[in-house]
């Protein structure tokens, strides 16, 4: 039997850190060494999360206790501007660790590899870094990557998101009462992940976030303008094949719904609209902001860069799933 590979959590006190222990206690290698929370220092895990491993305790570790850990890998599910320093203790401590960071701190560096697998896992060259994709920025960019080399113009994105993308810090985009019956739009130019997508996909985006009063999914309208006119059934086509062999990207013909996308591993991307002139190109993208937008992604690339199967301890989809069937 193959040895166990260990794995801790720095901020798994959050949303993402949550389904990062359920996903870790699923899977066939990843072994859970420690999980690091402020606030939860000295409670039991298995109180919090079910099916934890028992006998774990969240523990309250400095940036050099956790390099003092000796995992195999760390996963950083902190706030932005928070994980340099646990990158600095580990890299003088245990330079080989692989190190998977979930905020925006280092999507902007070439010296890490930017972990969205559909898009770049042949880019992948043995670092032992990963910038994990912003939630956002995934759905943004697996809606525009098939019509990349065809976009004419910056491309145009309302987003709405669940208000567990807002994380687990009180403030107006995750406060019931303010959500109760309530579109919040935020952030409308600058957003980090218009500037993200920008930079990895190579071509301008403008996005337009807004939060929503349920919990968790996204929803995505891309508006492409297109630099020659198509017609459907070639769109469709080029999504499909673009993606084909994907485990978490489905192509529907209807526009997919957050709903059905909640708690769910993969992202669907469709409801394919086409102006007269075939030259304008509105489609919609879902995916679960914690799952595939976060934990789910974080797994596909901690498989990767360990060399084992991509999906391995990630719930799939039923392989002949419709839109009606996922509901």
């Amino acid at each position: 039997m193959s040895a166990a590979i260990t794995l801790g959590i720095v901020g798994a006190r959050g949303h993402v850190g949550a389904e990062l222990v359920r996903l870790v206690a699923g899977h066939p290698r990843l072994r859970l060494s420690f999980v690091s929370s402020r606030e939860l220092a000295g409670q039991a895990l298995a109180g919090h999360f079910d099916g934890a491993p028992g006998g774990l305790r969240f523990e309250n570790l400095d940036a050099g206790a956790v390099a003092g850990k000796g995992a195999d890998v760390v996963v950083l599910a902190l706030p932005n501007g928070k994980a340099a320093p646990f990158v600095a203790a580990l890299e003088a401590a245990r330079p080989d660790t692989l190190v998977v960071d979930l905020s925006a701190d280092f999507r902007f560096d070439d010296g890490w590899h930017y972990g969205l697998p559909e898009l770049n896992r042949a880019r992948w060259a043995g670092q032992r870094r990963i910038a994990n994709p912003g939630c956002y920025a995934t759905a943004m960019q697996l809606a525009l990557a098939p019509m990349r080399d065809l976009l004419d113009g910056p491309a145009q994105c309302f987003g709405v998101s669940g208000h567990s993308g807002a994380g687990t810090t009180p403030s107006p985009r995750n406060d019931p009462d303010l959500l109760r019956d309530n579109l919040m739009p935020y952030a409308l130019t600058g957003h980090v992940h218009e500037a993200e997508v920008g930079r990895h996909l190579a071509h301008p985006v403008e996005f337009m976030p807004h939060v929503a009063p349920h919990f968790r999914g996204i929803t995505l309208t891309a508006n492409l303008h297109l630099a020659r006119a198509m017609d459907l059934p070639a769109v469709r086509a080029c999504y499909r094949d673009f993606y084909a062999g994907e485990p978490l990207v489905r192509v529907l013909d209807e526009a997919p719904w957050v709903s059905r996308i909640a708690g769910r591993h993969h992202a669907e991307v469709g409801g394919f609209a086409l102006a007269a002139d075939g030259r304008r190109l509105v489609l919609v993208a879902t995916l679960d902001n914690l799952l595939k937008g976060a934990a789910t992604q974080a797994m596909q690339n901690i498989n990767l860069a360990l060399g084992l199967a991509e999906t391995d301890g990630i719930p799939l989809p039923p392989a002949a799933a419709t839109t009606e069937a996922l509901a």
